[in-house]
């Protein structure tokens, strides 16, 4: 998963749109999750002016109270974003399951305890990356070996008809069977235990009812929390659904193999900056587009921390890498020529320009004395 932040959802924010706390409270009781502010203006600016307004979005809260009544669904599942223009042919399907439960004796990442803000991660930004010890070396290898067993599980159910929210459920039971944390749940307010990426959704999509059709494509990302002074894994793969044409193949296969060319260049004294160099020209030769936006990130004892890894030529990543750094690698990418993004009104749900696929794949990998080791990789 990489990191992103809910944003101010005002369209005349004064502030810039910053990442903000203060819920609608009649969306949060419907289930509506994204409704964020950043102060008693925005808010009404965006929740509390006339129905006719095109800046207030209490048309969706009338949406949810009748079931969708005016999407013609009759399921009493309905779209939270009527208004939006989307790019492509997905849709939210609403309204989200409630958040679900974590025993009490498995440990929580600290940024559960403080409303979503992962204070840890903020007080190392910018730090050098942290070279573990053999011991910290070897926790990584376990919570990985976990997450893999986890993605594995969910990517065995995947079939025409289950709803990505079922999904999250799988991911989630799975996980805490295990005795570990679903990462994603609460990070910087995310409502779910998994991210669920289908068709043109480039990332951090948010498991709902929609049911998988055949010939989609969707990404799975797993994070697993695990282990006394507990560790993530952080691992994602794309897969298709059901029989898929051959465009989508060629991007799921070009996605897999640009990652495989930039594990193979990692070691001791490699740049960070030149993963791009390796990633970008396999995407090229195929015909994609790579996703600037989202980058890979170290992961340890924090979910996200430095480096910072861009999958793009000419990015200008600092640091080498050394014995004893864990990272990732997750480049995403889109059919055809454009890698720029949107997002839905979410404020997560990030998804292509014009509607064409995407697809990611993602490693967590440690550098050795001798190379590079993918933590997340299948038992052989």
């Amino acid at each position: 998963m990489a990191s992103s932040g809910v944003l101010c959802q005002s369209n005349s924010c004064p502030n810039g749109n910053p990442p903000s706390r203060l819920e609608c409270p009649t969306c949060s009781k419907l289930g509506i999750r994204g409704s964020f502010y950043c102060g008693q203006e925005c808010f009404k600016a965006g929740c509390e002016l006339p129905a006719s307004s095109q800046k207030t979005h209490k048309i969706i809260h009338d949406l949810a109270k009748t079931g969708g009544a005016n999407l013609t669904i009759s399921d009493g599942t309905y779209n939270p974003f009527v208004n939006y223009a989307f790019t492509g042919l997905v849709r939210p399907v609403y309204p989200l399951s409630p958040n679900r439960e974590v025993p009490a004796h498995i440990p929580r990442p600290d940024y559960i305890e403080h409303d979503g803000k992962p204070i840890s991660e903020i007080q190392r930004a910018g730090q050098p990356p942290r070279i573990l010890t053999l011991e910290e070396q070897d926790k990584m290898r376990t919570v990985c070996r976990l997450t893999r067993e986890v993605l594995d599980i969910a990517a065995s159910h995947i079939r025409p008809g289950i709803t990505t929210d079922e999904i999250d459920e799988i991911v989630h039971n799975a996980t805490i069977e295990r005795n570990a944390y679903p990462s994603p749940l609460g990070y910087r307010n995310f409502p779910k235990s998994v991210c669920t990426s289908v068709n043109e959704v480039i990332c951090h999509g948010i498991p709902d009812q929609r049911k998988l059709k055949e010939g989609d494509i969707i990404n799975i990302d797993v994070s697993v929390y695990y282990d006394g002074k507990c560790y993530h894994g952080d691992l994602n793969e794309t897969y298709p659904v059901g029989e898929i044409d051959e465009d989508s193949k060629r991007l799921i296969r070009t996605t897999r193999e640009s990652l495989d060319e930039a594990i193979k260049i990692c070691k001791p004294g490699a740049l960070f900056r030149d993963l791009g160099k390796v990633i970008e020209p396999v995407a090229r030769a195929n015909g994609c587009a790579v996703v600037r936006t989202y980058t890979g990130h170290g992961v340890n004892d924090l979910f996200h921390t430095t480096p910072n890894i861009p999958h793009y030529a000419k990015n200008k990543a600092v640091g080498t890498m050394k014995p004893g750094m864990a990272f990732t690698i997750e480049p995403m990418l889109n059919l055809g020529t454009s890698w720029r993004d949107v997002h839905w009104p979410d404020n997560w749900t990030a998804t292509t320009v014009d509607g064409k696929r995407s697809a990611q794949f993602e490693d967590t990998l440690l550098i050795t004395e001798t190379g590079v080791e993918v933590l997340t990789n299948r038992a052989s």
